[in-house]
């Protein structure tokens, strides 16, 4: 089905990229790199060159079986009906759609409000509480949804599609300094998302474009 490896275009620390690479690995894809830096040279993201490959000048986008898929959850939907195993989307129609409304409410309701397109626009002196206020906001949600579709991970014993989002979620809101000790259902999910190979490699800390000062 591959014509070449897959060529994933990333920034090591958008969250929507990081939820590809988590998918890219737990699907044992091997795949090249190529970072798109989102804030040197006002943006290698609005490049005439990455422009003509992802028109919504957004990463990730995903070059593969000669098709350029951009949004992650529908690279990721992609890669689940091409490349099935191991699942991450449940059997089950009614865990099936837990999983994504989870998926969405961060990807949708959440991680957008708090990107870096939307930052630039409250103003610098308003970005960390407007951040802390929409990520709060969406986790007092999340939090009840999870108490009541939770086992080891968000949906049940299996990690999904929601993990995928969950985890980058939750650095986000630590990158932001959000309290999150009224979350302990996101916290402990998270936790043991990190104990995962799939979910270390794929860590913004350890990225080809990772700065040396952000290494880990």
């Amino acid at each position: 089905m591959q014509a070449g490896k897959p060529i994933l275009y990333s920034y090591f620390r958008s969250s929507c990229s990081w939820r590809v690479r988590i998918a890219l690995v737990l699907k044992g894809i091997d795949y090249a790199t190529v970072p798109i830096n989102l804030v040197k040279d006002g943006g290698q993201q609005f490049s005439e060159e990455f422009q003509a490959l992802n028109p919504m000048m957004q990463v990730p986008a995903l070059k593969i079986d000669g098709l350029t898929i951009g949004q992650s959850l529908a690279i990721i939907e992609y890669l689940e009906e091409t490349r099935p195993a191991p699942r991450l989307l449940p059997q089950d129609p009614k865990k099936r759609a837990s999983v994504r409304m989870i998926s969405d409410l961060i990807a949708s309701g959440i991680q957008p409000l708090q990107n870096l397109s939307v930052l630039k626009q409250v103003g610098k002196e308003n970005q960390l509480a407007w951040a802390q206020n929409v990520i709060s906001s969406g986790f007092n949600a999340l939090e009840k949804i999870l108490q009541s579709t939770a086992g080891k991970y968000c949906v049940g014993d299996e990690v999904s599609m929601a993990d995928l989002c969950l985890v980058p979620q939750v650095a986000n809101a630590e990158r932001f300094k959000v309290e999150l000790t009224s979350y302990p259902t996101i916290s402990r999910i998270n936790k043991m998302l990190l104990a995962l190979e799939a979910f270390q490699v794929t860590h913004p800390c350890r990225q080809p474009d990772t700065p040396p000062e952000l290494r880990a």
